[in-house]
């Protein structure tokens, strides 16, 4: 019989933020390991240099491949990539180095997850200026991951306070929301909503759809992408078997798929979603790339260069994002997929 708990990559994130510390921390924990079985992708280097400075009960051991991993309280596999110098690595400084490094942790990882040596990949925060100062042109890690996976149709899904929710729109000036608001793309989102729990053994999901404006627009008083837009959108998805609703305000929708009205809710913008989610459970959210052939969580948090190395960061939504891999290739398994 294989072992039941899922074998799952961790990337290490930014050398100089603080990814290398939560990543320590969470292998300092029982919880951990009871979740999964982890091999870090990283720096072994800078790894040791955490769990020194913290004075962790861990060792650090490197491994060639996921196969040869031994998980358990006090010890950390990695799969090191060799890509910092430790005589140049300052916590909170970095540079177009490490914006190369953590490119190819996450190359790493994915080629794992692809060729099914792991079953999902979780990644800890890192920094979109040193990664296109390193000449990688991505807006973060889901367009990055979209590129290495082949995937055309992808989206931002995040779960944490009692609310799951997918962004319509994502990284966008505000003035440029109402234009990207078409009937195409708000389809090709609730289809990406749809799909995707079935991670979470949703058979069939009840998706809220908010509306742009205050109201739900009261009819065309202000402004007209609910009917011209929104609407098209949902009566379509609804023509194909999709569970969605009407646009709702969105003042009230949250609140309504918080009290299990809806399983998950499409938001039009970034802020109309992650406003609510983080006031909810900011520091346990967990971001999760949909549409992927490949299981990947994050953690809801950047790189927080100010308390990088202070030994202060708090690993909560990391452990957050490894349990839900978890729990997703537990719904997968159950539906038939295999695991190494």
């Amino acid at each position: 019989m294989p072992e039941e708990r899922p074998l799952i990559a961790v990337t290490m994130g930014d050398p100089a933020g603080i990814g290398p510390e939560i990543v320590a921390k969470v292998h300092d924990t029982d919880e951990l390991f009871k979740a999964c079985r982890p091999v870090v992708i990283g720096s072994a280097a800078v790894l040791e240099k955490v769990v020194k400075d913290l004075g962790l009960a861990v060792a650090v051991r490197t491994v060639a491949d996921p196969a040869e991993a031994r998980p358990g309280r006090g010890g950390m596999d990695i799969i090191d990539l060799a890509n910092v110098d430790l005589a140049k690595h300052l916590w909170g400084r970095p540079n177009a180095a490490s914006g190369k490094a953590v490119v190819e942790y996450i190359k790493r990882a994915t080629d794992l997850a692809m060729r099914k040596e792991v079953e999902a990949i979780v990644t800890a925060p890192i920094n979109k200026e040193m990664m296109n100062a390193a000449g990688f042109n991505y807006s973060g890690h889901t367009s990055l991951l979209a590129d290495l996976t082949g995937t055309k149709e992808f989206g931002m899904m995040f779960v944490g306070g009692g609310l799951r929710l997918i962004l319509t729109t994502i990284h966008h000036a505000l003035q440029d929301v109402p234009r990207l608001i078409t009937k195409d793309r708000v389809l090709k989102t609730i289809r990406l909503a749809h799909r995707s729990l079935k991670d979470f053994c949703t058979e069939r999901p009840r998706i809220g759809v908010a509306a742009l404006n205050p109201h739900a627009s009261e009819g065309g008083l202000f402004g007209n992408e609910e009917w011209n837009e929104i609407l098209p959108a949902v009566l379509e998805a609804r023509g194909e078997g999709i569970d969605a609703s009407d646009p709702l305000p969105a003042d009230t929708l949250f609140y309504k798929a918080r009290q299990g009205h809806y399983d998950i809710v499409v938001a039009m913008y970034h802020d109309q979603g992650l406003g609510p989610l983080k006031m909810l459970a900011f520091g346990n959210a967990v971001n999760i790339t949909v549409g992927l052939p490949i299981i990947r969580t994050s953690v809801d948090h950047g790189t927080a260069y100010d308390i990088a190395g202070k030994g202060c960061a708090d690993p909560s939504s990391l452990l957050e994002a490894i349990r839900m891999a978890s729990d997703m290739i537990h719904c997968r398994r159950k539906q038939g997929a295999g695991h190494p």
